[in-house]
């Protein structure tokens, strides 16, 4: 194993996604490590536990685990300890503490974040909603929409929508060409909800260019001429003062810092995880 090299085992007696951010949010901050994460989900009993920390050992590898049924964390701990293996119980200090301090007891059951409630087919059916009125399909579903995405082709729209769909919103995006005719529907939306998205024109005609050369195709078009490109974000700009809507400057913003902006800015809750 390299200096640089690290072993994180993830443990869940559900499908671990939570150990999992939290581990890629650390490992962000460490662009040039050379990390092994090892996810282990389902973990019910504790003969398959104690053999995963075997080979945890092996590898002196850090553990994060959310182990919820009765036995597993205590388990998982005291292996840890005795073995001097750095572990993270994520779940049961803060059930604990809850516990104490209002007398309700937990249920103790293991994946009951992701049951099939209805908060679970409502993000399926934002997810349907945003395939629907993607890219303009049906300029009805403004009307019907949580957000409305307005941007000129490559400004994340698509990604955009399908990443709030997961966070139960609906989502309808239209795609703005000058030569185009914009929607009388789009009039009619509330202008709150609306949300015009923008770009940086050489950023734009970098990732435009890009996208042809994966497509085979020359790069050098109207699609990527700066002048079209610059038309169009004026274009775009135009309708977004007239709107009056939220702008955000895409370039250098990773999708979920865009979404973070438009949740706060709207004033509107994160649903993905409420039951």
């Amino acid at each position: 194993m390299s200096k640089k090299e690290q072993y994180v085992y993830i443990i869940s007696d559900s499908v671990g996604e939570t150990a999992n951010k939290l581990i890629q949010a650390a490992l962000a901050q460490f662009p040039d490590l050379e990390v092994d994460v090892s996810r282990y989900p389902f973990v019910r009993g504790e003969d398959t536990l104690i053999s995963i920390l075997e080979k945890a050992k092996e590898d002196n590898a850090m553990i994060l685990h959310t182990l919820i049924t009765n036995g597993l964390s205590s388990a998982a701990n005291q292996f840890c300890k005795e073995n001097n293996l750095y572990c993270f119980d994520l779940l049961n200090p803060v059930i604990e503490e809850i516990e104490k301090r209002t007398g309700a007891i937990p249920t103790k059951e293991a994946g009951a974040l992701h049951q099939l409630n209805d908060n679970y087919f409502h993000r399926i059916s934002a997810i349907e909603f945003a395939v629907k009125y993607d890219d303009g399909k049906d300029p009805k579903g403004f009307l019907e929409a949580d957000i409305v995405l307005l941007g000129v082709s490559r400004t994340s729209k698509t990604p955009l929508s399908m990443f709030l769909a997961n966070k139960n919103l609906k989502v309808a995006n239209l795609p703005l060409v000058p030569e185009a005719h914009i929607p009388d529907q789009l009039w009619k939306v509330n202008p709150k909800k609306i949300v015009g998205l923008t770009n940086d024109p050489k950023i734009l005609n970098s990732i435009r260019r890009e996208r042809m050369i994966a497509y085979g195709l020359n790069p050098d078009t109207a699609y990527s001429d700066m002048k079209r490109i610059d038309d169009e974000l004026a274009f775009a700009q135009d309708l977004y003062n007239k709107l009056d809507c939220l702008v955000i400057n895409v370039s250098n913003r990773s999708i979920e810092e865009t979404a973070a902006i438009i949740l706060n800015t709207l004033q509107l809750n994160d649903m993905s995880y409420d039951n």
